[in-house]
C-alpha cells in the first residue's frame, strides 16, 4: 500500500476486509472456577459473531474447571479451543503469557474471565469498531459493563467515562475491566515488544497503558457488553461504590497505590522507543511528580497533564502528590 493516497487506502482496506471476516482469539485466565465458568463458555457459544476462537490457560485449579474446559473443547469441536497450564505468577501474569505465546494468532484477541456473562452481541459491536481502525495502528476497544450479584442479579451499572480515553488517564487509573477489552494485532505486537515477564498489577491496566502511550486508538463504548460479576472470590471487582473509594484512599496513605504506578513506569521503560515525543514528555512530568519538593511535585503534575475520570477523584491524585504517595 505505499504510495497509495489516502482515499485509495481505505478503500483497499474495505476490499480486503470483505474477502474474510477478521477472527477473534479469545484470551481466558481460569483458576477454581467451577462454579461459574460454565455460564461464561455458554455465552461464549452463543455469540452473534462467529469466527472465534478460545484459549484458556489454567492456573492450576484443583476443582472442576479443567472438566468443564475439556467437555466445552469436545462439544465445540472442529472449533478451536485449547487449554495450556498457566504460569502461576498471578492472574496479569497468566494473561500475558497467552498474550505473548506465538502459537495464538488471529486478526483480533479479547480477555475474558471465568465468571462473567456476555451480551450475545458483544464481539460483534468490537470488531465492528475494530474494523473501521487502522489496521497499522494499535486499538483496544473496551467497555462498560453490567453489575451483577453471584446469583447473576443486577446490581447497577459501571462509571460512563466522560473524559477521553488517553495514556494521561492511563497513567493515573485504569478506567476498563480487561473482561470487556478486544485488541488488534498492532496493539498485541505493542504488548510482545515489551515480553509476557513484566511485573505490572494487572494486565487490563497494562493494555490501557501500552495501547494509548505508543500512540494507539482506544474506545471506550458507553454501553455495557457483559454481566460482570461481583462475588467473594473476585481479585478486583468492578471497583465502584464508596467502599471501593474508601479502599483506594486507604492504599492511597498506605504507599500501595504508589507502588502499582512504580510497577507500570518501571515495566513501560523497555518499549520507551516506541513513544511519540510528547507522550515521553508527558511521562516524563509525570515520573518527576513523584519525588522532590512539594512544590515541584505539583508543577511536575500540572504540567504531565495526567487526570483521573471526576472531580473527586481528580483531588486526591493532587492530595497523593502533596502527600508524596503518587
Amino acid at each position: 500500500m505505499i504510495g497509495m493516497k489516502p482515499a485509495e487506502r481505505k478503500t483497499h482496506m474495505q476490499a480486503k476486509k470483505k474477502l474474510q471476516a477478521p477472527s477473534v482469539v479469545i484470551l481466558m485466565g481460569t483458576f477454581n472456577g467451577e462454579s461459574y465458568i460454565l455460564e461464561q463458555l455458554s455465552s461464549i457459544a452463543r455469540q452473534t459473531f462467529d469466527r472465534w476462537s478460545l484459549w484458556a490457560s489454567d492456573d492450576g485449579s484443583t476443582d472442576g474447571t479443567l472438566e468443564i474446559l475439556h467437555r466445552f473443547q469436545a462439544e465445540q469441536s472442529p472449533r478451536e479451543i485449547v487449554v495450556l497450564k498457566g504460569p502461576a505468577l498471578g492472574f496479569a501474569a497468566n494473561f500475558l503469557s497467552m498474550v505473548c505465546n506465538p502459537l495464538v494468532v488471529g486478526d483480533y484477541y479479547a480477555y475474558a474471565d471465568q465468571d462473567d456473562i456476555w451480551d450475545a452481541d458483544k464481539l460483534e459491536r468490537a470488531v465492528r469498531w475494530l474494523n473501521e481502525q487502522d489496521p497499522d495502528v494499535p486499538a483496544l476497544y473496551c467497555s462498560s459493563t453490567t453489575l451483577v450479584d453471584s446469583n447473576n442479579k443486577l446490581l447497577g451499572q459501571s462509571p460512563r467515562y466522560r473524559r477521553p480515553a488517553a495514556f494521561k488517564n492511563a497513567l493515573v487509573q485504569s478506567i476498563a475491566s480487561g473482561n470487556t477489552m478486544v485488541f488488534n494485532q498492532a496493539a498485541r505486537a505493542a504488548l510482545l515488544a515489551a515480553g509476557a515477564d513484566v511485573k505490572v498489577p494487572a494486565h487490563d491496566w497494562w493494555t490501557y497503558l501500552v495501547v494509548s502511550g505508543v500512540g494507539g486508538n482506544v474506545m471506550f463504548d458507553p454501553l455495557p457488553t457483559l454481566r460482570y460479576r461481583q462475588h467473594g472470590s473476585n481479585l478486583i471487582g468492578a471497583g465502584v461504590g464508596w467502599v471501593a473509594r474508601i479502599r483506594r484512599l486507604r492504599g492511597m496513605f498506605m504507599s500501595q497505590t504508589r507502588h502499582l504506578h512504580e510497577q507500570n513506569l518501571d515495566a513501560l521503560q523497555r518499549i520507551r522507543s516506541l513513544f511519540p515525543p510528547h507522550q515521553i514528555e508527558c511521562w516524563d512530568a509525570f515520573a518527576q511528580a513523584r519525588q522532590g519538593s512539594i512544590v515541584n511535585r505539583l508543577f511536575a503534575l500540572r504540567r504531565s497533564g495526567a487526570y483521573r475520570q471526576t472531580r473527586l477523584s481528580n483531588f486526591t491524585l493532587v492530595l497523593a502528590a502533596v502527600l508524596g504517595k503518587l
